[in-house]
C-alpha cells in the first residue's frame, strides 16, 4: 500500500473532510449543572428545578470574515433536541475583532435525567448588516461527542454545582447539524 496514489475520488473526500475540520478558531466555555435547590430554600424561582447554566467567556484567533480582515462576531446557543424551539440563547455583537470577550451566561431549567440526553450546540457567527450572518464555525457537546467536547460534557455531569471551564477548537461543521441563520 506505501507508496500508491489513492484514487482521485478518495482523495477528494478526504479534501473535504480535512477542510471541513479546519480550525476556524476557539472559544471559551463553562458548564455547570446546577441541582435543584433544597426545599424552602427557593429564592430563585428561575433555578427552582435546576439547570444547566452555560458560560460564553471569550474566543481567540477566529476566522476573519469581512474584508477588513476582522469578524463581527457573536455567540448561539442550543440545547437540542429543541421540539419547542425555545432553547436558543445569543450574545451581543462585537464589533471588529477575533478576539471577543462575551463573559455572558445563559440558563437551561432542565433536570439532570434530562440532560444526559441532551446536546448543546454553540456556533459563533458573524454579524452582516442587511445580509445573511456568516457562519464562522462551532462545537458540540454532549454525550454522543467526542475528544475535548464529551471530556467537558462529562466533567460537567459529573461534578455537580462546579463551574467546569475549557477552550473548543471551532470547526466548519457540527455533526448532525443544519446550520441555519
Amino acid at each position: 500500500m506505501k507508496g500508491q496514489k489513492l484514487p482521485a475520488v478518495q482523495e477528494q473526500w478526504e479534501t473535504e473532510q480535512q477542510r471541513s475540520m479546519e480550525e476556524r478558531g476557539r472559544l471559551l466555555l463553562s458548564l455547570q449543572f446546577l441541582p435543584p435547590p433544597e426545599e424552602g430554600d427557593v429564592k430563585d424561582k428561575e433555578h427552582a428545578r435546576g439547570g444547566l447554566c452555560v458560560g460564553v467567556r471569550r474566543c481567540a484567533h477566529l476566522a476573519a470574515m469581512d474584508v477588513n480582515g476582522f469578524s463581527d462576531p457573536y455567540v448561539k446557543t442550543y440545547l437540542k433536541p429543541d421540539v419547542q424551539k425555545k432553547s436558543k440563547h445569543k450574545t451581543v455583537v462585537i464589533k471588529k475583532t477575533l478576539n471577543p470577550e462575551f463573559n455572558e451566561e445563559f440558563f437551561y431549567e432542565i433536570s439532570f435525567t434530562e440532560l444526559s440526553s441532551k446536546t448543546l450546540e454553540v456556533t459563533v457567527w458573524d454579524y452582516d448588516l442587511g445580509k445573511s450572518n456568516d457562519f464562522i464555525g462551532g462545537v458540540s457537546l454532549g454525550c454522543h461527542s467526542q475528544g475535548e467536547a464529551a471530556q467537558h460534557w462529562i466533567d460537567c455531569l459529573k461534578n455537580k454545582g462546579q463551574r467546569v471551564e475549557r477552550w473548543h477548537t471551532l470547526t466548519n461543521e457540527l455533526p448532525g447539524s443544519s446550520l441555519q441563520e
